[in-house]
Protein backbone atom coordinates (compact mmCIF):
# COMPACT_ATOMS: atom_id res chain seq x y z
CA UNK A 1 0.00 0.00 0.00
CA UNK A 2 0.99 3.62 -0.53
CA UNK A 3 0.67 6.36 2.07
CA UNK A 4 -0.16 9.82 0.76
CA UNK A 5 0.94 12.62 3.04
CA UNK A 6 0.36 16.34 3.12
CA UNK A 7 3.36 18.05 4.75
CA UNK A 8 2.56 21.63 5.81
CA UNK A 9 5.07 24.21 7.02
CA UNK A 10 3.81 25.37 10.42
CA UNK A 11 3.88 29.15 10.07
CA UNK A 12 1.77 32.05 11.22
CA UNK A 13 1.40 33.66 7.81
CA UNK A 14 -1.54 33.58 5.45
CA UNK A 15 0.53 31.76 2.83
CA UNK A 16 0.07 28.01 2.80
CA UNK A 17 3.29 26.14 2.08
CA UNK A 18 2.93 22.40 1.65
CA UNK A 19 4.00 19.32 -0.27
CA UNK A 20 2.01 16.18 -1.09
CA UNK A 21 4.20 13.08 -0.96
CA UNK A 22 3.50 9.41 -1.72
CA UNK A 23 5.62 6.73 -0.06
CA UNK A 24 5.36 2.98 0.56
CA UNK A 25 3.78 2.02 3.89
CA UNK A 26 6.76 -0.26 4.61
CA UNK A 27 9.34 2.52 4.08
CA UNK A 28 10.93 3.96 7.19
CA UNK A 29 10.51 7.33 8.83
CA UNK A 30 14.04 8.04 7.60
CA UNK A 31 12.78 7.59 4.03
CA UNK A 32 9.96 10.05 4.76
CA UNK A 33 12.49 12.45 6.35
CA UNK A 34 14.59 12.31 3.16
CA UNK A 35 11.54 12.89 0.97
CA UNK A 36 10.47 15.90 3.06
CA UNK A 37 13.91 17.53 3.10
CA UNK A 38 14.32 17.08 -0.64
CA UNK A 39 10.84 18.36 -1.46
CA UNK A 40 11.41 21.55 0.56
CA UNK A 41 14.94 22.09 -0.76
CA UNK A 42 16.94 21.35 2.40
CA UNK A 43 20.33 19.65 2.21
CA UNK A 44 19.25 17.06 4.79
CA UNK A 45 22.39 17.45 6.91
CA UNK A 46 20.73 18.83 10.05
CA UNK A 47 19.27 16.86 12.95
CA UNK A 48 15.56 16.13 12.81
CA UNK A 49 12.85 14.28 14.71
CA UNK A 50 9.32 13.11 14.21
CA UNK A 51 6.80 13.30 17.04
CA UNK A 52 3.68 11.17 17.17
CA UNK A 53 0.74 13.55 17.43
CA UNK A 54 -2.96 13.47 18.24
CA UNK A 55 -5.93 15.23 16.63
CA UNK A 56 -5.03 18.51 18.40
CA UNK A 57 -1.43 18.40 17.10
CA UNK A 58 -0.02 17.82 20.59
CA UNK A 59 3.56 16.59 20.56
CA UNK A 60 3.93 13.00 21.75
CA UNK A 61 6.66 10.36 21.56
CA UNK A 62 9.85 11.45 19.79
CA UNK A 63 11.38 9.33 17.04
CA UNK A 64 14.80 10.78 16.24
CA UNK A 65 17.47 10.23 13.62
CA UNK A 66 19.86 8.70 16.15
CA UNK A 67 19.48 6.99 19.50
CA UNK A 68 20.45 9.71 21.96
CA UNK A 69 19.09 7.92 25.03
CA UNK A 70 22.58 6.81 26.14
CA UNK A 71 21.23 3.34 26.91
CA UNK A 72 18.72 4.49 29.54
CA UNK A 73 15.70 3.34 27.53
CA UNK A 74 14.87 1.97 24.13
CA UNK A 75 14.34 5.06 21.99
CA UNK A 76 12.98 4.51 18.50
CA UNK A 77 14.96 5.82 15.56
CA UNK A 78 13.75 6.85 12.12
CA UNK A 79 15.74 4.19 10.28
CA UNK A 80 14.27 1.36 12.39
CA UNK A 81 10.64 2.57 12.34
CA UNK A 82 8.48 1.56 9.36
CA UNK A 83 5.65 3.98 8.63
CA UNK A 84 2.96 1.31 9.03
CA UNK A 85 4.03 0.62 12.64
CA UNK A 86 3.03 4.12 13.80
CA UNK A 87 0.48 5.32 11.26
CA UNK A 88 -2.87 3.97 10.10
CA UNK A 89 -6.40 5.21 9.50
CA UNK A 90 -6.85 6.00 13.20
CA UNK A 91 -3.39 7.52 13.87
CA UNK A 92 -2.70 9.95 11.02
CA UNK A 93 -0.65 12.85 12.41
CA UNK A 94 3.04 13.49 13.01
CA UNK A 95 5.00 16.61 13.79
CA UNK A 96 8.35 16.88 12.01
CA UNK A 97 11.09 19.22 13.23
CA UNK A 98 14.13 19.83 11.04
CA UNK A 99 17.27 21.69 12.18
CA UNK A 100 16.89 22.27 15.90
CA UNK A 101 18.79 25.56 15.65
CA UNK A 102 16.22 27.01 13.23
CA UNK A 103 13.26 24.85 14.30
CA UNK A 104 11.63 24.28 10.92
CA UNK A 105 8.37 22.67 12.04
CA UNK A 106 6.02 20.75 9.77
CA UNK A 107 2.62 19.18 10.31
CA UNK A 108 2.56 15.79 8.57
CA UNK A 109 -0.80 14.17 7.97
CA UNK A 110 -1.62 10.83 6.39
CA UNK A 111 -4.33 11.87 3.95
CA UNK A 112 -4.99 8.64 2.10
CA UNK A 113 -3.93 5.02 1.73
CA UNK A 114 -4.00 3.79 -1.87
CA UNK A 115 -2.83 0.90 -4.03
CA UNK A 116 0.61 0.92 -5.65
CA UNK A 117 0.51 2.57 -9.07
CA UNK A 118 2.52 0.57 -11.62
CA UNK A 119 5.30 2.61 -13.22
CA UNK A 120 5.55 5.09 -10.32
CA UNK A 121 8.77 5.41 -8.36
CA UNK A 122 8.37 5.95 -4.63
CA UNK A 123 8.74 8.18 -2.76
CA UNK A 124 6.89 10.42 -5.19
CA UNK A 125 6.45 14.19 -4.89
CA UNK A 126 2.89 14.67 -6.14
CA UNK A 127 2.22 18.36 -5.57
CA UNK A 128 4.08 21.52 -4.49
CA UNK A 129 2.38 24.64 -3.17
CA UNK A 130 4.22 27.75 -2.00
CA UNK A 131 7.88 28.60 -1.62
CA UNK A 132 9.70 28.05 1.63
CA UNK A 133 11.01 31.30 3.18
CA UNK A 134 14.73 32.01 3.62
CA UNK A 135 14.51 31.43 7.36
CA UNK A 136 12.26 29.40 9.64
CA UNK A 137 9.11 31.14 10.88
CA UNK A 138 9.42 32.53 14.40
CA UNK A 139 7.63 30.50 17.02
CA UNK A 140 5.66 32.29 19.71
CA UNK A 141 5.46 30.42 22.98
CA UNK A 142 2.70 31.68 25.21
CA UNK A 143 2.67 31.39 28.98
CA UNK A 144 -0.86 30.85 30.17
CA UNK A 145 -2.46 33.23 32.67
CA UNK A 146 0.49 35.64 32.76
CA UNK A 147 0.96 38.97 31.08
CA UNK A 148 3.91 41.37 31.15
CA UNK A 149 2.41 43.40 34.02
CA UNK A 150 2.05 40.33 36.24
CA UNK A 151 5.38 38.65 35.60
CA UNK A 152 8.75 39.94 36.78
CA UNK A 153 11.48 37.34 37.08
CA UNK A 154 13.40 39.58 39.53
CA UNK A 155 10.45 40.38 41.78
CA UNK A 156 11.40 38.10 44.68
CA UNK A 157 12.74 40.59 47.26
CA UNK A 158 16.15 38.92 47.35
CA UNK A 159 19.25 41.10 47.30
CA UNK A 160 21.98 39.01 45.70
CA UNK A 161 24.67 41.25 47.16
CA UNK A 162 23.47 40.91 50.77
CA UNK A 163 25.34 38.09 52.55
CA UNK A 164 24.27 38.94 56.10
CA UNK A 165 21.56 36.25 56.31
CA UNK A 166 23.81 33.51 54.94
CA UNK A 167 25.63 31.12 57.24
CA UNK A 168 29.17 31.31 55.86
CA UNK A 169 32.24 33.52 56.01
CA UNK A 170 32.56 35.40 52.73
CA UNK A 171 36.30 35.93 53.44
CA UNK A 172 37.05 32.28 54.08
CA UNK A 173 40.35 32.15 52.19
Amino acid sequence: MIYRFRVILDNDTEDDIFRDIEIRETDSLEDLHNAITQSFGFDGLEMASFYVSNEDWDQGEEISMFDVSEGHNDARTMSETPLNTILDTTQTKLIYVYDFMSMWTFLVELAEIVEVSEGTDYPNLMFVHGQIPDSAPEKSFEVENLNDDEFNEFDDDIDVDDYSDLDFDENWN
